[in-house]
């Protein structure tokens, strides 16, 4: 610690009175002089600390402090500290925040959290038992450039803005992420970017043949920044669902455009199987197949088909591991229509703070006109959520959102093809696409995001 020459002892006793957790009320760091805490933990007991001169938190686990004011001219380094406090946030200086970790949450006051100024946290986080509401200046003053945690452990907690009637923008930098449950956002405070309703994860299941009949799945990465999934491929562990006839051994190949960017059999002879075990989406079966890629926004494709032409049930799968502002937008797969347990079944999930509008489409005859041989006839379309059905089609045309489904562009071009516009909240759905009175034949399941 260096001290203020005026009073070097008052400076020395105050902040070791803080690091052994005696009552003092006030922390002062006047200008001038410089106290690093790398020695030890400062429990500050509620204290207020303002900061004129210099303080580096060092790497301990302080407070929780009062209220903390960086005065103009003053400097308070976050280091790889983990700094928890009580009261209000006032910044008129220079906070740096380094790898550490700012925590306003109880213990001191009931009292609003009110922070001013403009400050660049690494990790941050409002936390409450007692909803507890905090106050966010206007402006694009909060910045996060790690984790951003939002979490009422009890009551909802608030996130108001300083001026309601002026926007108040709290930002997750590029580099950062968002955790938020039972959170509420006051008039004109926004999350930026937001946690969108998206899709998430989805996959479809079907009878895996051989040629023209392989499993193909499609998929959009939307938005303008690259996007990390995990795509799977797998067949024999489907037989511990109960699954007849599974596909004893999956080759995955993933596609942009007609350039195969990655493949895989095995997954566990993949280079990066170990990233693949780290994401907790590696299969459970050592033949099945997974590609762990990063990706650029744009339409890419999954092929499933089985090692020397082996035949069988399959499933494909996206997983999204990073980037909720690049999202999975549309999906598809085109394979084989049987009956049974051998019909298609598809499944998607919906994450984010609020419903998402998509559009499922089942295609069949219209598939005709681009060579594919024995099309599905007269494809009939069902939704679930759990094993409640939340909408079903049979002929779009004669369903009540038709009018909307046109006007936006996705209405099927065979009138005997099925398609739905639904409003989910976030949860998982099944799509299931059988043919009409039994009928077999290929078919394509299409999801589209609103």
């Amino acid at each position: 610690m260096t001290a203020h020459p005026r009073y070097p002892r008052a400076l020395a006793l105050a902040f070791a009175l803080a690091a052994s957790g005696a009552n003092a009320t006030q922390m002062l760091v006047p200008p001038g002089a410089s106290v690093n805490l790398n020695g030890g933990a400062a429990t500050f007991q509620c204290a207020t600390v303002t900061v004129q001169g210099t303080v580096s938190l060092g790497s301990a686990v302080h407070g929780i402090a009062g209220d903390v004011a960086i005065a103009a001219g003053g400097v308070l380094q976050g280091n790889s500290a983990v700094f928890n406090v009580g009261g209000n946030w006032t910044n008129a200086g220079t906070f740096t925040a380094g790898t550490g970790t700012v925590n306003f949450g109880d213990g001191c006051s009931a009292a609003s959290a009110t922070l001013s100024g403009v400050t660049t946290f690494n990790n941050l986080s409002f936390t409450s038992a007692s909803g507890r509401s905090f106050v966010v200046p206007t402006g694009a003053s909060v910045n996060i450039a790690g984790a951003l945690t939002l979490s009422g452990l009890g009551s909802p907690i608030n996130i108001l803005s300083a001026n309601p009637s002026l926007p108040a923008f709290v930002t997750v930098l590029p580099t950062g992420t968002l955790s938020r449950s039972n959170t509420t956002l006051g008039t004109n405070v926004f999350l930026y970017p937001p946690n969108p309703a998206r899709l998430a994860n989805i996959s479809t299941r079907m009878q895996v043949l051989t040629g023209d009949n392989v499993m193909i799945g499609g998929f959009i990465v939307g938005g303008l920044q690259p996007k990390q999934v995990v795509v799977r491929a797998r067949g024999p562990s489907l037989l511990a669902a109960g699954i007849a006839g599974p596909l004893p051994n999956p080759v995955l190949q993933l596609l942009s455009g007609a350039s195969v960017i990655a493949s895989n059999d095995d997954w566990g002879t993949a280079a990066n199987a170990a990233a693949i075990t780290a994401s907790g989406f590696a299969p459970s079966n050592a033949s099945e197949s997974a590609i762990l890629a990063t990706l650029t926004p744009g339409a890419y494709t999954a092929i499933v088909s089985g090692l020397a032409n082996s035949t069988g049930v399959g499933i494909v799968e996206v997983f999204e591991l990073d980037q909720i502002h690049a999202p999975l937008s549309n999906i598809s797969t085109r394979g084989q229509v049987l009956t049974g347990d051998n019909v298609m079944i598809a499944g998607f999930i919906i994450q984010g703070d609020s419903p998402q509008t998509v559009i499922v489409r089942a295609r069949g005859p219209s598939l005709a006109a681009f060579g594919i041989a024995n099309p599905l006839a007269n494809p009939v379309l069902q939704v679930f959520a759990g094993a409640s059905l939340v909408g079903a089609n049979d002929d779009w045309a004669g369903g009540l959102d038709a009018g909307t489904i046109q006007a936006a562009g996705f209405a099927p071009s065979n009138a005997l093809e099925s398609a739905l516009r639904l409003t989910l909240a976030p949860g998982a759905y099944t799509v299931v696409v059988s043919g009409n009175a039994g009928g077999t034949g290929v078919a394509i399941v299409e999801v589209f995001a609103q």
